[in-house]
């Protein structure tokens, strides 16, 4: 029997415009953050990065970032954590990124072009690709400084240092057996590698825009802050139980078995 409480629909009614009132401020809040984020001032990108890309070809074999566009204005990285080293992408990236192919043909159609970056050579990425079905556009930063630059990938050294600047924020020493959180653990030795090396690559995305040949970068966000774009999440903080989480219970949509439908969650905050 359940404990919640349950009243009449005029009660119920009651409490729902309540709750609608603060939906319609979290709305207004969100709008204004938006704005925001579009006011904040462009930093011209004047490095040369090259990618390897099937979807980005040029007379040179690679591609620059101004390629990455594809003839558009606007230009939104999702910076998957897939290192050299992975054999898959990281199961949470994976999650997110199950989202792209819907949508990413309205954001191609109003002058935005969505790509996936990752560090892994090209054929790596191609193969998780076909395995996930995916078809929106992947290019490898190998061998490119780009994703050190907006710091989602980190040197062995800078682990080692502490000299990781992620999320805004400075620190990040190597870790331990003792010292890996189990979802760390978990994550890496799904993707084939141990914790130090699956933590050198982290989530991220980032903004670009292309204006007189000129790229700018606009915006980046991390960890958290990529919420919005994890689809699932927005479905579950609408259903009854919310998250309802005690620990990592999401896996690589085609590593569901019967055993993963039974309604058992895990908590993991470490995102």
């Amino acid at each position: 029997m359940t404990t919640h409480m349950t009243v009449t629909p005029e009660t119920w009614l009651a409490a729902r415009l309540e709750l609608l009132e603060a939906e319609k401020e979290l709305t207004r809040r969100s709008d204004a953050l938006a704005r925001r984020r579009q006011e904040l001032p462009w930093v011209r990108v004047d490095k040369d990065y090259r990618f390897e890309t099937s979807e980005f070809e040029t007379a040179e074999g690679n591609a620059s970032l101004a390629d990455l566009f594809q003839g558009r204005s606007q230009l939104l990285v999702y910076h998957f954590m897939f290192g050299p080293d992975y054999t898959a992408g990281c199961p949470s990236c994976s999650a997110i990124a199950d989202g792209f192919n819907g949508f990413a043909v309205h954001l191609a159609n109003h002058d935005v072009t969505l790509a996936a970056v990752s560090r892994a050579p090209l054929a790596k990425l191609q193969a998780y690709k076909r395995r996930m079905g995916w078809t929106f556009p992947w290019a490898s930063s190998q061998g490119s400084d780009f994703n050190f630059d907006v710091n989602v990938s980190f040197t062995e050294e800078q682990q080692r240092e502490g000299a990781i600047e992620y999320n805004y924020q400075r620190g990040g020493h190597a870790m331990d057996a003792a010292q890996v959180p189990e979802p760390v653990a978990q994550f890496a030795a799904t993707c084939g590698t141990d914790a130090p090396t699956y933590s050198r690559d982290r989530p991220g995305m980032s903004a670009f825009v292309l204006e007189d040949g000129v790229v700018y970068h606009t915006y980046s966000t991390y960890a958290r802050g990529l919420d919005g774009l994890w689809g699932m999440y927005q479905w579950l903080d609408h259903a009854p139980k919310g998250r309802n989480e005690t620990g990592v219970w999401w896996r690589r949509h085609d590593e569901y078995g019967e055993s993963e439908k039974d309604p058992k969650h895990r908590k993991y905050d470490g995102r």
